[in-house]
């Protein structure tokens, strides 16, 4: 379907904005008031500079307070509206958005509403335009969709039909029931759709729309469901995106533009074919497992020391490349010393997927917009497969030592040892990725979108300098599990390490082999153990184990985490846990605790 973004969606100028739009790969725009009357271009600059893009100009918006008013007070609106309708003429849109009234003179009369909108669409005909009547969540009188609709259908006009914004619908109503009379609207008249997401919150809905909406499938609300409804209804114009949101405002348009357009392709996946037709993305190929996690370090010494106290054992080298591969159980850690390390030490600057498909899955992440990064290769080597996560992470898609594809593996050297089992380490249990403050929602929903991992609820993590926001993804069975975080201000490399969470069968064991083999595990405050004892029973002498270890400890309905971490090397830590198969969660209500610990252990 055709694509179209609202220039308030994206930063900058309004060149920079049609531009980011452009190359993206939108079909169209929706040009804002604001932004037209801050350019200094004149309308049919603007219009020629988008044709230029490749862009069409698919709506003009909005004109404001116009309808339900006294005579007089119309009257003035009429003037006010065709100068609206000049612009648009002057642009090139044939379409202009006009919102329910807020206005104090507005009255409730659905009558006298009707008629004006119908004196205004015969206006708007003059110029060669149409009117899409979209009712504003905190209109004055009208507030709904299906409120707008009636009063478009009194009125009975060609050029006067309805504006669907997913925002004003669902946020007065999150269940199908609220929306389902959408597909009874006959599809030629409604003439334009904006789509927007948001997080669930209990705020003015004002406030909320202002600050707060999303891209579709980064946020709570029920855009894809929304949407089979207006596309039964026999809809067949742009999906377009009106996006307020404070973060966007302040990054720049060019990944802004490539995350909106992505959010269209995987909300009209989520539609299916029945509504949008045939073809579509690749499927997405789910990700079975962690096939390694990579750091770049400038300095060898402290990685090498850290991972042989966890029990990892240098089994390869790269044939030519300066990365070692160290490995227990199943948990590989590749340690590169090449020239992308950084000055700010020991980085997680890689993740390998081991992958049923990886040509697949490549196939579907560049469908997806995702950069796909050249790698230098020496001769022999496998070919991987690799894409660029929006925080910069680069994503190998792999296969392990599987009959019929190429194993990564075979491009080390063995050293002749073999991998052991000191700490009693199975493999990765998770991957924690800090991701910049103002890419975090592109991150959810490329690690949604393009990995195909489910998305967990969003939890909020107390840390001792503000708030940190975390939202797991994970694989169905739990095979693959990123938990995504972001600091509490731009800049703080403290809140944003990021870290590699071990599976063990034994975390006391795990964690005595650490010491014992020299490791220091992060201390914890007694005044965390004695909160334990009055929250949970314990064996005899179970408490003062994780006590003298710095284990922390928690419990859900389905079972038990046992956790500890070690102390920070560069911007990254590893963690030793045990869960009970039933505990799907990561030990969110020891953040806190974790969190101040390392400020102490860092400061």
């Amino acid at each position: 379907m055709r694509t179209s973004i609202a220039t308030v969606s994206l930063s900058g100028s309004l060149t920079e904005k049609l531009t980011a739009a452009a190359r993206a790969g939108f079909d169209g725009v929706e040009i804002f008031e604001n932004d037209l009357l801050a350019s200094p271009l004149a309308p049919e600059e603007i219009r020629g500079l988008c044709a230029d893009l490749g862009l069409g100009i698919d709506l003009y918006q909005p004109v404001r307070d116009i309808e339900a008013v006294p005579a007089d007070v119309f009257a003035r609106n009429l003037r006010r509206a065709e100068h609206k309708f000049r612009v648009a003429q002057r642009l090139g849109a044939d379409t202009v958005l006009v919102c329910s009234s807020v206005s104090p003179q507005a009255v409730d009369d659905d009558v006298l509403a009707a008629r004006q909108l119908r004196q205004l669409a015969e206006r708007a005909a003059d110029f060669g335009v149409r009117i899409a009547y979209e009712a504003l969540a905190w209109g004055r009188h009208v507030n709904t969709y299906d409120h707008a609709w009636r009063i478009v259908e009194a009125a009975d006009h060609p050029a006067l039909g309805t504006c669907l914004d997913s925002f004003h619908i669902l946020s007065r109503g999150h269940e199908p029931k609220d929306f389902e009379g959408i597909a009874d609207i006959p599809g030629e008249k409604i003439f334009f759709l904006q789509l927007a997401d948001a997080p669930l919150l209990a705020m003015d809905v004002l406030q909320w729309s202002r600050h707060y909406r999303c891209f579709p499938g980064q946020g709570d609300l029920d855009v894809a469901g929304l949407l089979r409804q207006v596309l039964r209804a026999g809809y067949a114009g742009p999906l377009s995106l009106e996006v307020f949101n404070d973060v966007f405002r302040q990054a720049e348009a060019g990944p802004t533009a490539v995350d909106a357009l992505r959010s269209l392709l995987v909300v009209q996946e989520a539609v299916g074919e029945e509504a949008v037709g045939e073809g579509g993305l690749p499927p997405a190929v789910v990700p079975t497992g962690f096939a390694f996690a990579e750091l770049v370090t400038p300095d060898v010494e402290p990685a090498t020391a850290l991972l042989a106290a966890l029990g990892f054992t240098r089994t390869g080298r790269h044939r030519g490349k300066p990365v070692d591969l160290w490995e227990q159980g199943t948990a590989r850690v590749l340690l590169n010393t090449g020239p992308g390390a950084r000055r700010d030490g020991t980085v997680l600057a890689a993740v390998g997927l081991e992958t049923p498909d990886p040509v697949a899955a490549a196939r579907r992440a560049e469908a997806l917009l995702a950069p796909v990064l050249p790698r230098r290769r020496s001769t022999g080597d496998v070919l991987l497969d690799a894409v660029a996560a929006p925080d910069g992470t680069e994503l190998f898609f792999c296969a392990t030592e599987r009959p019929q594809l190429p194993s990564w593996t075979t491009d080390f050297a063995p050293t002749g040892e073999q991998p052991g089992d000191g700490a009693g380490i199975r493999g990765i249990d998770h991957l924690a990725l800090a991701q910049p403050w103002h890419q975090f929602d592109e991150a959810a929903l490329f690690h949604r979108g393009v990995l195909g991992l489910d998305a967990q609820p969003s939890v909020d993590l107390a840390d001792p300098y503000g708030l940190l926001r975390s939202r797991a993804f994970t694989s169905a069975d739990g095979a693959v599990r990123i938990a995504l975080g972001v600091g509490p201000a731009p800049g703080d490399e403290h809140a944003r390490a990021q870290h590699i969470a071990l599976a063990a069968d034994d975390v006391v064991a795990a964690a005595r082999a650490f010491r014992a083999a020299g490791g220091h595990l992060l201390p914890m405050p007694a005044n965390y153990y004695d909160d334990l004892a009055a929250r949970f029973d314990f064996a005899p002498g179970e408490l003062e184990t994780y006590r003298e270890l710095d284990i922390l400890y928690d419990r859900d309905s389905h079972g038990a985490f046992r956790h500890c971490y070690t102390h920070t090397l560069g911007r990254v830590f590893f963690e030793l846990t045990q869960r009970d198969t039933g505990y799907r969660g990561y030990g969110a209500q020891n953040a806190p605790v974790r969190l101040a610990a390392q400020h102490v252990s860092n400061s």
